[in-house]
This record gives C-alpha cells, sequence and structure tokens, in this order.
C-alpha cells in the first residue's frame, strides 16, 4: 500500500544535473500555479476548504452514514440490506461437497441449489419478543430455527434465528425491522418497540441524528468485537496504537520544524477533509461502506501512509526561507514555497501515485471481505490529500510562516532596543536579518526502520484479510466443521453459525444441494414513547415542510446544506471555534501590522510600484564655482541647507566653531540629495579633515586626511546612533577560521579576528585532536547577566532592614515583579545583597534572552530599586546604578565564583596516540605542565580566574570576530584548565563561569561581524527559544578555548614554542 522511494540527492562529482523528464517539467509547474493561487489569497483559502468540509459533513449525515433520504416519506424504516449481505458468508452443502460445509465465493448461472438466507436477530435483555410476536407476511417464506448457545449460563441477550429465502431476505428484514414489545404492563402510558438499529432513518429527528449514529456505531462495534477472534482483535488493536502513536510522531515532528501545534494540526485537519471528501465520492458511486470496514481498514491506511509527505514538503519551504536572493534577502514565503515544489515536488507526486496505483490494483482484484471496497476508498482519499497538501495546507502554511516572520522580526528589533541600540537601527538591522536558523529543522529522521515498521502493518492488514477468509471452513458446531481456532478463548456470543444444525438435518433429509447466506447478527433496541405523542408524531410536519422550504429558498444544494450545518450541533461548535480563531488571527495581524505602521521613517517614501525597489540618487557634486563668503555660509547653514556646501565650506565653518564636529552627519543628511549612507561617507570625510587641519593638533594629526585608514564602502547605517560617534573610519583587522572543531557532534569553523600569529594555527591544531577522540562536549551549568547597583541610608539599621527585607519571601517577590515588567526576555533569577556601612549593594542576576543584556538590566533595576523605595523606604537614596558589585569590566572574584553571564565546561578526552602523534608530546607530561603552570603558578601569582594558558587569546579574538564587547574580556577570559591522565589518554576541560556574549545588539548588528555570526548559525534572536543562540555562542568559545588551551600546553611540553612563533610571527619580516 505504501512505497518507500529513497531521496536522490545529488552526487559531488557530478558537474551538471540530469535534465527532468517533461512530465515531470509539467507537473511541476502545475502544481506551483495551483499553490501559487492558494497562496495568494490564503485566508479566502482557507474558509472555502471549511465550506465545502460543513457541506461535505451535511451530505455524509444525510446521504451516506445515516441512510437518510430527502423524501421524508421513504425515509422511515428503510433498511440497507446490501450492507448486512456484503458482511455474509456464503456456504455450500450436498454432494458436491460430500455432505460438508465448505465455502461457496463461486455462483453459477445453472446451479439448481436452494439458496437461503440464515439471519439472526439479538435482543439486549430477558424480555425479547417470542416467535409468535413477531409478524412475518404471509407472502415471505421465513422459518424459526433452535438457535444452539454454547454456554447458555453466560449470555445477557436473548436470540432469534430464521430462515428466508435469499430472494426474499430484503422483504423479510424490512417486514422485522420495527417488532412490537407486549411485555410492557398495561397501566403505563408508554408505547414500547424493539427497533432494528440499522433502520434508523430521518424519522428520527434531525438534532438527535449525530447521537443516534454514534449510539448504533457503537452497539455494531461491540457486535463486531463479540464476533472477532482473539488474533485479530489483537492485530487491530495494534493498529489503533500504531495510528495514534503516529498523530504523536506528528507533532513531535512538526515541533522539530519549529511549529508547537498549527501545522500538525493543519495536517490533520487536511486528512479528515480527505477522508470526508473521498468518503462522499465512493458512496456517489455506489460503492458500499460500512462502519465495520472503516474501524478495521482506517488505522492500517494512517500508519502506512503516514504524514512524511506534509513533513517533506514543510522542512522543504524552511530550508528554501533559510536561503538568499540574488539581492541577499531571504526568500518570500511564496517563493520558498515556489522553490520547495521544485525540489521535492515531483517526489510527492511520485510516492502518492504509487500509493493510489497500489490500491487501484487492490480496488481491482476482485477480493471479497471489504478489501476490495476500502481500497478503491483509500485511493480517493490519498489523491484528495495530494490535492490538499498544495492548496490548502500551503495556505495554512504560508499564513503561519508569515506570522512568524512577523513576530521575529518585532522580537528582534524589541530585544535591540532593551540593549540600547535606537529604533531606526533595529528597524533596518532587523529588516535586514530574516535567515531561519538551521537549528530548528531538527535531526534527520532514519528512514530505514519507519519503512520497515510500514511493511509490518501492510502485513498485518493483509493477515486480518486472509483470517477472515480463512474463518469460513474453520469453524465447527455438530455435523459443521465449526472448531474455534483458538479453542482456549472461544467467544460465549451468539454465533450464527449455530444454527447450522437444523438447515443440515433438513438438507440431508431432503437430499437438497443448499447455499446458505449467513447474515451478520442483527441487534434491536428497545425504545419508549410516550402514547399521547404517536398523533403529534403522525402530523410531523418538520422533516417534510423544512426541507421544502429550504428547497424554495436555496434551490441549490450547496446553499442548502450551508443552512443546514447552521442547524448541526456538531456544526455551530465549529462555526464557533472558527470565528473565534478567526478573531484571535485577524487580531494577531492587525498587531503586526500595528507594530510596523508605529515604526518612525526618515522620510516617507511615496510607493509607485507594487515591488519597491531601492530608491537610485543621482551623482550629487556642490557648486565648486560659487564664491559665498563666510556669512553666506553660515546663511545657508542656519536654512539648514548644509548639503549644498562644498566640503571646503563646511570645513571652514566647522573649523571656526558653527558647525560642531559631532553634528556633521546630521547637518548632511538630505533625502532629496544624497542617499543616507552617502551622506554620512561625507561627513566622515569632512570630520578627518577637520582633525587634520585642527590648528591645535595639526602638528601630530595633519596625516588624517590622507592616511590609509578606509573610510569608504561602509554601511554607517548601522553605526550611527548604536555602535560609534565622531567617526572618522573603520579598522580592517583579519579574519581567519579555525576548525572545524566538533562540539556537541556538530562541525563549525570558528572565526577569530587577530593580528597574533600562530593563534589561528594553533587552535587549528588543538582541534584537529579534539576531533580525532571524537570532539568536545559542552555543558552550560549558569546564565544570568548581573548589575549591582548601589543605595544608601541614613543609618545602619535602616539599610539592614531593607536587606532583610529584600532578602524575604515578600521583598524578592515584589521586587522580582517589578523588574519582569520592564522586559520581555529580562526575568530576575535571583538577589545578593551586602552590607558595607549604610551602604546597600543589591546582585541582580537575570535572564536576557539573546542580548548580552547590560542595557535592558539596567532598566529593570530602576524599576526594581522605585519598588523597594515604595515598599517602605522612601529615605533610601540611589548612589550609583553600578556599584561595581556586578562587577562589569573588572577582574572580580564575585564573578568567578558566581558566575556571570554564562557558566561553561568544555571537555575532550584526546588518545594516547593522538597525544604524541599530533601534539609531539606524552599524556604525563600535560599533566604535569598543567599543574605546575595553570594551577601552582597561577596561584603563586595570586590569579584570579587565570588559571589558564591564553583563554583571553581565543576569546578576544572571537569577541572582536563576532561583535561582542571587547572590554568584557576581563572577566568573560576567567577560565581554569585542568588535565588527568585516563588510563593512558589524556582528558582535559575548562571552566569559563563568566562568558559575557549576545547575539542581538551592539556589534553584532555590523554587516561583518553578522556575518560571522551567520556562518556559526546563530545570527540575532532564536526563532522559537530566546537566548539558545546566545547559549551556543558560549558554548562555541569554550571549545574553541579548550582548543587552544591543548595545543599551548602541548607545544610548551615540547618545547616547540618559540619555535612556532618564529617561524609565523617573523614569516613576513625578511
Amino acid at each position: 500500500m505504501v512505497t518507500a522511494i529513497a531521496s536522490q540527492k545529488p552526487q559531488p562529482g557530478k558537474a551538471k544535473e540530469a535534465e527532468p523528464s517533461w512530465l515531470r517539467r509539467q507537473a511541476i509547474s502545475a502544481l506551483q500555479f495551483i499553490s501559487h493561487r492558494a497562496c495568494a489569497r490564503p485566508i479566502y483559502t482557507i474558509v472555502v476548504f471549511a465550506l465545502l468540509a460543513s457541506t461535505t459533513y451535511v451530505g455524509l449525515l444525510e446521504h451516506s452514514l445515516f441512510d437518510t433520504v430527502r423524501d421524508p416519506q421513504k425515509a422511515a424504516g428503510r433498511v440497507d440490506t446490501d450492507t448486512f449481505l456484503q458482511g455474509s458468508r456464503v456456504l455450500r452443502l450436498g454432494e458436491s461437497t460430500a455432505w460438508k460445509w465448505q465455502a461457496d465465493d463461486v455462483c453459477m448461472p445453472e446451479d439448481t441449489a436452494q439458496r437461503l438466507a440464515l439471519t439472526t436477530f439479538i435482543f439486549p435483555d430477558a424480555t425479547a419478543p417470542t416467535v409468535d410476536e413477531v409478524s412475518i407476511p404471509a407472502d415471505i417464506s421465513a422459518h424459526s430455527v433452535p438457535l444452539n448457545l454454547y454456554p447458555p449460563s453466560s449470555l445477557n441477550s436473548s436470540s432469534l434465528a430464521y430462515t428466508v429465502p435469499l430472494d426474499q431476505v430484503s422483504e423479510f428484514l424490512k417486514a422485522v425491522q420495527e417488532i412490537p414489545d407486549f411485555s410492557a404492563d398495561e397501566e403505563e402510558d408508554v408505547s414500547r418497540r424493539w427497533i432494528m438499529s440499522a433502520a434508523r432513518g430521518s424519522a428520527d429527528k434531525s438534532d438527535l441524528a449525530f447521537n443516534l449514529w454514534l449510539t448504533d456505531a457503537w452497539s455494531s462495534l461491540l457486535d463486531l468485537i463479540q464476533h472477532t477472534e482473539t488474533i485479530d482483535i489483537s492485530i487491530m488493536t495494534l493498529g489503533y496504537i500504531a495510528m495514534y502513536l503516529t498523530f504523536v510522531s506528528l507533532f513531535f515532528s512538526m515541533r522539530r520544524l519549529g511549529s508547537q501545534f498549527w501545522l500538525a494540526t493543519a495536517v490533520l485537519f487536511s486528512g479528515s477533509l480527505a477522508f470526508m471528501f473521498g468518503l462522499v465520492v465512493t458512496t456517489k458511486l455506489d460503492v458500499p461502506i460500512n462502519f465495520r470496514l472503516l474501524s478495521e481498514g482506517l488505522p492500517f491506511l494512517a500508519v502506512t501512509v503516514g504524514f512524511e509527505k506534509p513533513i517533506m514538503f514543510t522542512r522543504a519551504v524552511l530550508n528554501g526561507r533559510s536561503l538568499r536572493g540574488a539581492a541577499h534577502q531571504p526568500l518570500s514565503t511564496q517563493d520558498a514555497i515556489t522553490s520547495a515544489i521544485k525540489d521535492q515536488g515531483w517526489e510527492i507526486v511520485q510516492h502518492y501515485g504509487i500509493e493510489i496505483g497500489l490500491l487501484a490494483m487492490g480496488a481491482s482484484s476482485g477480493v471479497q471481505g471489504g478489501l476490495q471496497q476500502f481500497c478503491f476508498l483509500a485511493a480517493w482519499i490519498l489523491f484528495f490529500d495530494c490535492a490538499l497538501l498544495f492548496t490548502f495546507y500551503t495556505a495554512v502554511l504560508c499564513v503561519k510562516l508569515e506570522i512568524t516572520r512577523i513576530k521575529r522580526h518585532v522580537d528582534f528589533r524589541k530585544a535591540m532596543e532593551e540593549d540600547g541600540v535606537t529604533r531606526s537601527v533595529a528597524e533596518n538591522v532587523a529588516s535586514g536579518s530574516g535567515k531561519a536558523n538551521a537549528s530548528i529543522f531538527g535531526q534527520k529522521a532514519k528512514s530505514s526502520s519507519v519503512r520497515r515498521f510500514k511493511i509490518l502493518m501492510v502485513g498485518g492488514l493483509i493477515l486480518v484479510n486472509l483470517l477472515n477468509l480463512w474463518a469460513i471452513p474453520s469453524r465447527n458446531s455438530g455435523h459443521f466443521a465449526l472448531l474455534s481456532r483458538f479453542s482456549t478463548v472461544k467467544s460465549a456470543s451468539v454465533d450464527p453459525f449455530n444454527t447450522l444444525d437444523t438447515v443440515y438435518m433438513l438438507a440431508r433429509s431432503q437430499n437438497q444441494e443448499t447455499v446458505v447466506t449467513v447474515v451478520p447478527p442483527i441487534t434491536y433496541k428497545l425504545e419508549e414513547s410516550p402514547l399521547s405523542s404517536l398523533a403529534l408524531e403522525a402530523n410531523s410536519f418538520d422533516g417534510e415542510y423544512a426541507d421544502q422550504l429550504l428547497g424554495a429558498i436555496s434551490g441549490n444544494r450547496v446553499l442548502e446544506s450551508l443552512l443546514k450545518s447552521v442547524d448541526d450541533p456538531t456544526i455551530s461548535k465549529w462555526i464557533i471555534a472558527a470565528l473565534v480563531l478567526s478573531i484571535i488571527l485577524n487580531g494577531h495581524l492587525f498587531n503586526a501590522a500595528s507594530w510596523t505602521a508605529k515604526e518612525p521613517k526618515p522620510v516617507p517614501a511615496k510607493r509607485t510600484e507594487p515591488v519597491a525597489a531601492p530608491k537610485v540618487y543621482p551623482k550629487f557634486e556642490p557648486d565648486q564655482n560659487s564664491k559665498r563668503t563666510l556669512e553666506d555660509c553660515e546663511l545657508v547653514l542656519k536654512e539648514k541647507r548644509a548639503p549644498t556646501l562644498t566640503d571646503e565650506e563646511l570645513i571652514h565653518l566647522s573649523l571656526r566653531g558653527k558647525l560642531p564636529g559631532h553634528a556633521l552627519e546630521k547637518s548632511l543628511e538630505d533625502e532629496n540629495l544624497m542617499s543616507r549612507v552617502d551622506a554620512l561617507t561625507r561627513a566622515i570625510k569632512i570630520r578627518r579633515a577637520v582633525v587634520s587641519r585642527s590648528p591645535n593638533t595639526s602638528a601630530i594629526t595633519n596625516s588624517l586626511e590622507t592616511s590609509k585608514l578606509p573610510y569608504v564602502g561602509y554601511n554607517y547605517n548601522l553605526v550611527q546612533g548604536a555602535c560609534c560617534e565622531n567617526v572618522i573610519g573603520y579598522m580592517p583587522l583579519p579574519v581567519g577560521v579555525a576548525g572545524p572543531l566538533n562540539i556537541d557532534g556538530q562541525d563549525y569553523y570558528i572565526p577569530m579576528a587577530t593580528t597574533e600569529g600562530t593563534l589561528v594555527a594553533s587552535t587549528s591544531r588543538g582541534a584537529k585532536a579534539i576531533n580525532a577522540g571524537g570532539g568536545a562536549v559542552t555543558v552550560l551549568t549558569a546564565d544570568g547577566m548581573t548589575r549591582g547597583p548601589c543605595v544608601s541610608f541614613p543609618t545602619l539599621a535602616r539599610a539592614a532592614a531593607a536587606k532583610n527585607w529584600i532578602d524575604s519571601e515578600e521583598g524578592r517577590s515584589i521586587m522580582t515583579a517589578a523588574f519582569n515588567t520592564t522586559s520581555r526576555f529580562g526575568r530576575l533569577q535571583t538577589l545578593k545583597t551586602a552590607l558595607a556601612g549604610t551602604y546597600l549593594y543589591i546582585r541582580f542576576k537575570t535572564t536576557t534572552g539573546d542580548a548580552m543584556g547590560m542595557n535592558m538590566i539596567s532598566k529593570g533595576c530602576e524599576k526594581a530599586l522605585a519598588a523597594l523605595s515604595e515598599c517602605g523606604f522612601p529615605d533610601m537614596v540611589v548612589i550609583s546604578l553600578s556599584g561595581n558589585y556586578c562587577t562589569d569590566k573588572k577582574p572580580a572574584a564575585i564573578n568567578w565564583i558566581d558566575g556571570r553571564g554564562k557558566s561553561v565546561v568544555a571537555e575532550a578526552i584526546i588518545p594516547g596516540d593522538i597525544v604524541k602523534n599530533v601534539l609531539r608530546t606524552d599524556v604525563d607530561a600535560m599533566v604535569e605542565l598543567n599543574i605546575s603552570k595553570n594551577l601552582i603558578g597561577s596561584a603563586m601569582a595570586g590569579s584570579i580566574g587565570g588559571f589558564n594558558a591564553h583563554a583571553a587569546n581565543i576569546l578576544t579574538a572571537i569577541f572582536l570576530a563576532t561583535g561582542q564587547d571587547p572590554a568584557q574580556n576581563v572577566e568573560s577570559s576567567n577560565c581554569i584548565t585542568t588535565m588527568k591522565n585516563r588510563n593512558g589518554d589524556l582528558q582535559i576541560a575548562v571552566s569559563m563561569p563568566s562568558i559575557e556574549v549576545g547575539t542581538v545588539g551592539g556589534g553584532t548588528i555590523l554587516e561583518p561581524q553578522g556575518a560571522m555570526l551567520e556562518l556559526l548559525g546563530i545570527r540575532g534572536s532564536h526563532p522559537t527559544t530566546p537566548g539558545d543562540n546566545a547559549r551556543q555562542l558560549a558554548r562555541i568559545i569554550a571549545a574553541a578555548v579548550l582548543a587552544a588551551e591543548l595545543n599551548l600546553c602541548a607545544a610548551l611540553a615540547a618545547g616547540h614554542l618559540v619555535k612556532a612563533h618564529m617561524a609565523h610571527n617573523r614569516g613576513g619580516a625578511k
């Protein structure tokens, strides 16, 4: 039923992929067109399919599942005998079978055998009607036969059995669909009657139809269980368990792709729609489908087909969104969907095609017992599932991705604002950073185990059908071989085959060839109704009048179904849920739109084209021939037309003090004349000239104007108001990559900006040795940035009272609540207090998301201190928001002991032969050197956190490359290196308790530094778990420090340090 087609991956050696076939090109083109139309108006697409689902549901209620028809006069009492006969077993008895019962699946035209139908009626209590109370029309030759019960003591129901000529069975079943119950007390004002479960039609009230169907279905299921062998029940139970596990696996798979709930729910809803559409088509084509068939086949269909195709398509779309277009911008959602269809569409259609083909073969096989009908239904379900994947599900995916993009954009921007970046710069950076994080895709599941499991499930489905076919001849009762296949688990329920003894005796005595169709047992239910309501029921006009009224109003079956769906209890709940979902979705989109609308824009640009293109500015050159006096230039400056002045005029005004150097950028910006980057670059050029010609410093600064410090070709939009003031250029630094280094199972190239030779090479050599031992393992033990304000009180008693209140549960909860209101990412973790006279120092430790977070914490501390003042301490005076109890950018034991930022431990085990062959030393020498140098030597020097060889070297190089604050290398470089001889192997670890890093804000917004974070796959804020990107950067730094520590200690132990530095550092000085 399912096929596993391996994905074709391009081979590295192939220069050019094979040209796709004509059929593939046409299929992909059609799928792209359909999905584009669905995504152009995704909300409309979803609403249209919701309406189709509603009308389909109503149609199934009226014409398929409940066996109701439009004509109310014909609806009451209609029995679907074809459904009963479909689940029957045909047996032959006569001389041709040596007077033994045998299965007879072939009907010969010249066959003269007597054809009977054996029907069994089950009444669920002891007051069942007798044979005399059952009214049978005179023109029907029905005969009662005794029913042998085994064991009779265990039965809770009564039964009747009849033999009827096969051509009269339909009329017989219609005649006995209702049997009066004469056991009722005459004094009771009620009428009782036995109702055949399958005889419920539209005569029942419409608002009870669904409940009645569920009741009948449940009863049918119980009967089915009673008449099913234990092995069949076991297989079906395993099938249902596997189906539910498949649903759970779907949610886990979508969660690994970044969706907690919505996409998995959309896949299940799409499958439900496909099932309803397939069921409608199947029933319209007069293919009989019953509850038993659905209950047996659907679990195997759900498990064998599975949800790999939606997951594959979703992963391809997300991968497409992570790519960059020609303009180095992330692909739009529709472009990503188009790209995904191009990459995976043909393979998905192939999967569907092969599965539908196999099902079509099963549908045309002629195998009885329901397999043929179910294969027909399943083929249609898969057809509609394929269509819905590229329409309905694609529309849902489009909406989900757009909401996620907007939310991530806003989160990224607000995180930078909380870190102190101006709104305009934060918006520019957030707009240019849209790359999806590869970590949200999760790990690729191995397909081999899934494929084996599916083969087992297909085998289970085939086994169930084979057992059903084998069940007939293997039974025994009296002369008929009805011995149970598993006698130890023989059911005590009514078995229709037990009545065949009477048929056998009659046929043998008459020497008559007989073919018996054994109809599955039919259950009756006892219903009561007041006698006073019988007249009203006869005159009820609800069904007929409502149908006529709806037909007159609508004149259209779709509109009629829509109108009826409102009155349906189930549909009405779906409509309410859809309205609530619509309100939530529209509210979310409205908020997203308002977030964008509130952003300040420098100059509102007029949109003349649907697709915005970058504005092209003509090259602006001030009039160099104008002869303006100083007064004229000052007038132009006052009129805010400074960009029209020449460079020399601007330099002259600045030197005269009329144009301050810090105001050059603001004065020269004019959107009508030049771009903002050009204006900022011009301001830098003028500032360089002013600094060079300043009378007080020109003796030493006169070279700046023509110096080799570059200033052209840099995006100063990101610098202005965020990273630097009085800019005169930018400082290029060589950037190298060390590695690759395997960190927690993932390989990374480590970017390092440095001017120290051998540093990158040293780290790479250490990485090579670590990789040979299986890679580095990291553990993050703590994550919390600190700020330690200093407050003062009039007396020591007041300071101590404040300290005790802060340390109490009440004080901690109040200050935590106040702190947490200032940021969506900052969450207060702990408060540590210390007294020094009347001064109280409070160390706040908080989470900061993916930002380093100093500005974020400062705002929270101000709010928390205000709450402290309002809670009985109005005499408190804030001396400094930072009282050096943090401690920031200074060596301090508190950071070494309590940690600050990210606390990480990295470890690696280097095999002894690698130490000898790669590092050119031995394990014992390494361990002794580490003890004597890093531990004892540092202790002798009174070091705080400096128990390492050169952790600051690597950390600072990575800081410069990734836009971190270089000054924070003081506390971030706290590190202790430990080594052990572990059975001849070297076990090395570094513990770094205070790595202060972020992937949002600060220097990370600059394009080169952002590119290096992108190289590590951690640029910006994490899309699903805020803080994960910054924590991963800390792990990478610790692992890189581990590699550098390993190599330097090995070089010192082997005596190679000076030789290596002379070779690398002096190589260019020849």
